[in-house]
C-alpha cells in the first residue's frame, strides 16, 4: 500500500464550498449509523489512530467525535506503560480496556507501538518485526471473529507540509502549545518513519483490520476522508465467519499419558495431616520467596461435578495470604460479559507478579459446558483450542506460571456425593438442578474433555489428571504439583523471543 502513502504526500485540498456540502450530510449520517449500531449492539468499532507526530491526528479525531454522541464513544490513550501494566502480558491493557458491543473507541498510542518503533530503528531487529505482526495479526483476528471492527488509520502528509503545520502553529502564542518536541524532530526523520509506516501497512492490513491512509495536510480533505472512512465501516461490519486468522504460536501437545477413561491410579495417603501440613509449608515458603516476586501463578480447577474442587481450593488457601490470590468462581458470563469477546473476563483476572489467580471453572467452559449445551457454533469451540492455547503462551512468556487440573471421579461416586449433599442442610446449596442435568449428559461431557485434552495438553501448560474419589489423596497430589512447580519455576517459563519461535513467525510473516 506504499502508492497510498505517495498520494497522501501530494497534500491533496478540498475547497471550503465542496467540503461544507459533503461535511453537512455526513455528520447527519454517522450520528443515524451510531445510533443504529448502539440499537443492534452486535459489534464494537475500534478505531486506532495513528501517524507521525504534528500531522493533526489528534484534532481530526476531535472533529469526529464532535459530530458522533460522546457519551458512546470511549478514548482509549495508552503511552508508558503503568506498574499494573508492567505486570501483566503484553496485550494485557488492550483487552482490559474493550469497550461493549455497539459502543465505539478511539485508540491512541496502540498496540502497533513496539512494531512501530522497531521498525523505525536504524537497524531493525528481523525476530522481533516477526514476533510483534505475529501478535498483532492474532491479536485483531481474535477481536474481529467476535464482533469487534478493528479500523486502522494513517494520517499522513508531506514532509514540507509537516514542518509548515508546525511552524504555523508555533508563530500564534494560542496554538503554539500543540506542537511538541516530537513534532520538531518528525522533519529530520521523515523518510525514516515513511518506511516504518509503509512496513507497518503491508505487514497488518487485513481486509477484516484494515489500514486507511488519511491526506492530512488540508483539514478540509483530511475532516470529509476521515468521515467517509468512518461511516464506511460502520456502514459494512465484518461478517467473522470470513476471518481467517494466522497461523497461531508453534506449540507442542504432549503425547496423552493418561486419560478420563484410563485415569492414573489414586496414591493413598498414609498419615493426610501430617502430609497436609508439610505440603502447605512448603507452599507458603514458596509464595514468599524472592524468586515468586518476578512471577504469578494461575491455577486452573475443572473436572466432574462434585469432584471436590472447593474443598481442594481450600486447603490450598489455607497456605496462602489472603492479600497475595483472589479465587474466581466462573460461572454463565453476565450481561457486561456478554458485550465483550469470550476471553475478555479472564484477561480481567489475571494476577499481578508475586500473587496467584484461582479459577474454579475457566475458559475451558468454553469447549465443555457451551459445546455440550449448544451454546456456540461448532465452528466457535473448534477454533476456541488455538485460542486458549496462544493466551496460556501469552501468560507464561509474562512469567506466569498455568496448573491446569482436571479432579475426575466416576459416576457411582458422583451419585453417592450428590445424594449426600441434598441430605446434609449445610450443603444442600451445592446441588442444582443443573448438576443433575449434567448427569444426564455424563458421555458428552466425557467426551468433550478428552477432545480438551488432546488439543490443549501442551508442554508449556500440562494438563494434570487427578482421581478425587479418595478427597485427601487428591489433596495432597495438587499440593505437592504446585509446590514442585513453584520450586522450579524458571524450568516452565517460555520466552516469545526463543529463536525457534521467532523463525517460525518469519517464514509466516
Amino acid at each position: 500500500m506504499g502508492h497510498v502513502l505517495q498520494f497522501a504526500e501530494r497534500d491533496p485540498s478540498l475547497s471550503d464550498d465542496l467540503a461544507k456540502q459533503q461535511i453537512d450530510t455526513l455528520r447527519e449520517a454517522l450520528l443515524s449509523k451510531q445510533y443504529e449500531r448502539l440499537q443492534k449492539a452486535d459489534q464494537t468499532l475500534l478505531i486506532v489512530v495513528a501517524g507521525m507526530d504534528g500531522v493533526g491526528k489528534g484534532t481530526a479525531i476531535n472533529t469526529l467525535n464532535s459530530w458522533l454522541d460522546p457519551r458512546h464513544v470511549h478514548t482509549l490513550a495508552f503511552g508508558k506503560l503503568s506498574e499494573e501494566e508492567a505486570m501483566r502480558p503484553l496485550m494485557w491493557r488492550y483487552w482490559n480496556s474493550l469497550p461493549a458491543r455497539g459502543q465505539t473507541g478511539l485508540v491512541f498510542g496502540s498496540w502497533y507501538a513496539p512494531l512501530m518503533k522497531e521498525l523505525g530503528r536504524k537497524e531493525p531487529d528481523p525476530a522481533k518485526i516477526a514476533l510483534y505482526t505475529h501478535l498483532i495479526n492474532r491479536f485483531e483476528a481474535q477481536l474481529a471473529y467476535q464482533g469487534v471492527q478493528v479500523l486502522k488509520l494513517w494520517f499522513h502528509l508531506s514532509a514540507q507540509a509537516q514542518l509548515d503545520r508546525c511552524a504555523t502553529l508555533m508563530s500564534d502564542p494560542n496554538t503554539a502549545w500543540r506542537v511538541s518536541k516530537a513534532d520538531l524532530k518528525v522533519h529530520k526523520q521523515f523518510n525514516r518513519l515513511r518506511n516504518a509506516a509503509t512496513q507497518t501497512i503491508n505487514l497488518t492490513h487485513r481486509n477484516y483490520a484494515p489500514w486507511v491512509v488519511i491526506p492530512s495536510a488540508d483539514q478540509n480533505l483530511r475532516d470529509v476522508s476521515l468521515a467517509k472512512v468512518v461511516l464506511q465501516a460502520m456502514d459494512k461490519p465484518i461478517v467473522p465467519r470470513q476471518v481467517k486468522e494466522p497461523h497461531a504460536f508453534p506449540f507442542r501437545l504432549n503425547v496423552p499419558t493418561a486419560s478420563l477413561l484410563s485415569p492414573p491410579p489414586e496414591e493413598p495417603v498414609q498419615d493426610y495431616d501430617a502430609e497436609l501440613l508439610h505440603w502447605q509449608g512448603r507452599l507458603s515458603c514458596a509464595v514468599r520467596s524472592k524468586a515468586f516476586r518476578k512471577h504469578s501463578l494461575v491455577l486452573v480447577f475443572e473436572g466432574r461435578d462434585a469432584a471436590g474442587k472447593g474443598g481442594t481450593i481450600r486447603r490450598l488457601t489455607e497456605a496462602l495470604d489472603v492479600r497475595t490470590y483472589d479465587i474466581h468462581p466462573i460461572s454463565a458470563p453476565n450481561a457486561v460479559e456478554l458485550a465483550r469477546p469470550y476471553l475478555w473476563r479472564f484477561w480481567r483476572k489475571l494476577p499481578r507478579l508475586g500473587e496467584i489467580s484461582i479459577f474454579d471453572r475457566s475458559w475451558y467452559g468454553r469447549v465443555l459446558v457451551e459445546r455440550v449445551e449448544k451454546l456456540i457454533s461448532r465452528a466457535a469451540w473448534q477454533r476456541s483450542y488455538e485460542e486458549i492455547n496462544e493466551f496460556e503462551a501469552q501468560l507464561l512468556a509474562n512469567g506466569t506460571a498455568v496448573i491446569k487440573f482436571w479432579l475426575d471421579i466416576d459416576k457411582d461416586e458422583q451419585l453417592k456425593r450428590f445424594k449426600a449433599r441434598e441430605e446434609t442442610p449445610f450443603k444442600a446449596y451445592k446441588i442444582t438442578e443443573d448438576d443433575w442435568r449434567n448427569r444426564d449428559k455424563w458421555t458428552a461431557y466425557q467426551r468433550a474433555a478428552e477432545e480438551m485434552f488432546a488439543q490443549t495438553d501442551t508442554h508449556m501448560a500440562p494438563w494434570h489428571i487427578v482421581p478425587s474419589k479418595d478427597k485427601k489423596a487428591a489433596r495432597i497430589q495438587v499440593l505437592r504439583i504446585v509446590v514442585e512447580t513453584l520450586e522450579s519455576l524458571d524450568e516452565h517459563m517460555i520466552s516469545l523471543n526463543e529463536p525457534a519461535l521467532s523463525d517460525q513467525f518469519s517464514e509466516q510473516v
